[in-house]
């Protein structure tokens, strides 16, 4: 568990919802990823490069609604710039895509 932050801390983090509406493959990566591109409404569209390739094919996560931290620095992966954090929860080394219960707009905040 990492030390404790305040909810101050924790209101600085941007949640969205987005829409994923692209997915390739990645070849260049260090460890098995796709590239995502993700319609976040009016903040736009971002790329996310994802290592959920184990679980998901890239059929099954077309027009999929995810949620990922939006307002982290860009990072270079290999010859990709990611500029969204996709959101899951890890079981027994899996990455498990958090998602809405119901389908709501594109760019709505997660709180």
């Amino acid at each position: 568990m990492n030390d404790g932050i305040t909810f101050q801390d924790f209101t600085k983090i941007d949640l969205r919802v987005g829409t994923i509406i692209e997915v390739n493959d990645f070849p260049e990566a260090k460890k098995p990823a796709f590239q995502l591109i993700i319609d976040f409404g009016k903040l736009g569209i971002k790329k996310s490069s994802a290592q959920i390739t184990t679980l998901y094919k890239k059929e099954g996560l077309l027009n999929r609604q995810i949620v990922a931290v939006v307002n982290f620095p860009k990072k270079q992966i290999a010859n990709f710039m990611s500029e969204c954090l996709v959101i899951g929860a890890v079981k027994d080394n899996d990455v498990i895509l958090l998602h809405p219960e119901k389908k709501v707009k594109n760019g709505s905040v997660v709180s």
